[in-house]
């Protein structure tokens, strides 16, 4: 029998499209590192992989093995030797770093034979938060295992990565994502969108399931109408204010509710944790910091996802003006981005370029909404002439 055969059932249903981290998960569940960094794009199924490999851990040596693997794959987790630690918003607190694993990652555990600490978003430990997991990294004691999980493992200190054990993850295909979104409406209770709706957000996710899952909701349809209104207007020589306010107004309202989310989090947090006035004054300063940071980054993503829609549109023009409509990304649009007249694939195609500069600069805190009024005009200008 394969190792892929013998890969433990929770690892081989988190793996089933990633036969390569399938096979390192497995040889990990038998015989475990003491550190690992699972790493790849999102979407590609590293969180699951990383819950699956946690609770085979903490199933050896427990008291019933399976209800340890049942409390160690529940989100949230009860399961009290599992820490699992998520960035409060664009990075992870250094204190909470050191509270919930370096301190804890001394003390033995209070069931089994393992404890195991999970971080999720590792990238986004700023250089303190990485330095001072260095020691434990370097001298675990023999019972604490870590796993970091990252979408940009090179943005890890280079001595971090070289004490994790890494676990490669590739970018899902379009027809993985496909059948992983089936999965997740059905599991929802939601409908099955048209198929060539589903095989559009498929082909737009860029391998990430959850995201062409967003595509299908209310507020994906609405960003893509945006998107599709911004380049038409362009391709016409229109104004383009209408679209463009639209993705603004988008990007301000997915800012807004990650904003609230993490502050709803904290207070029910503050809610079960009774501690000092002056502690409870902290942690309210540092929630409201981490919700603002969230919803500053929400906003970024939301417009950052509006120009790789826009430039997939771009993308699409290209293919219809070299007469390769089956090419097209948005599969559910051809027929409308062909009445928009046959547009030079040469302009079409430096018009996406000039997108992705734009998310380019996005990354360094350019002015947000004056980059996407003046990418407009430049297309405008490209596309209408």
């Amino acid at each position: 029998m394969s190792v892929l055969a013998e890969a433990p059932e929770a690892i081989a249903a988190a793996t089933a499209a990633q036969p390569a981290a399938r096979l390192a998960l497995a040889a990990a569940a038998s015989a475990p590192s003491h550190a690992y960094l699972l790493a790849g794009p999102p979407g590609s199924g590293k969180r699951a992989a990383a819950r699956a490999l946690a609770a085979e851990l903490l199933a050896e040596g427990a008291p019933d093995p399976q209800e340890a693997r049942r409390r160690a794959l529940a989100d949230p987790s009860p399961h009290p030797d599992l820490a699992w630690i998520r960035p409060p918003g664009t990075q992870h607190l250094v204190e909470e770093v050191r509270e919930r694993v370096i301190a804890l990652a001394a003390f033995r555990p209070f069931e089994g034979e393992r404890r195991v600490f999970v971080i999720e978003a590792a990238d986004a430990m700023a250089e303190e938060s990485q330095n001072a997991l260095l020691k434990t990294l370097e001298e675990p004691a023999p019972f604490a295992h870590l796993i970091l999980i990252s979408a940009e493992p090179e943005a890890l200190l280079e001595t971090v990565r070289s004490r994790c054990r890494a676990v490669r993850f590739a970018r899902l295909a379009p027809e993985a994502v496909e059948a992983r979104v089936r999965d997740l409406l059905a599991g929802r209770g939601q409908e099955v969108a048209p198929p060539e709706e589903l095989r559009a957000v498929a082909r737009l996710a860029d391998g990430d399931p959850e995201r062409a899952v967003f595509l299908l909701l209310a507020e994906g349809r609405a960003l893509r109408e945006a998107a599709e209104a911004c380049v038409l207007a362009a391709a016409a020589g229109a104004p383009t204010g209408t679209a463009r306010r639209a993705i603004v107004e988008a990007s301000d309202a997915a800012g807004e509710r990650a904003a609230a989310e993490l502050r709803a989090l904290a207070e029910s947090a503050a809610e079960r944790e009774a501690g000092d006035e002056r502690e409870a004054r902290r942690r309210s300063r540092e929630a409201e910091e981490g919700a603002k940071r969230s919803g500053r980054r929400a906003r970024t993503e939301s417009l950052d996802l509006a120009l790789g829609l826009i430039a997939a549109l771009l993308r699409d023009l290209a293919a219809i003006g070299e007469h390769a409509p089956e090419l097209a990304l948005n599969a559910d649009r051809v027929e409308r981005l062909v009445e928009a007249g046959e547009i030079d694939p040469r302009r079409a195609r430096r018009a996406a370029e000039l997108v992705m500069d734009t998310r380019r600069r996005l990354r360094v805190n350019v002015g947000e909404e004056l980059a996407l009024e003046a990418l407009l005009f430049r297309l405008e200008y490209l596309l209408a002439a």
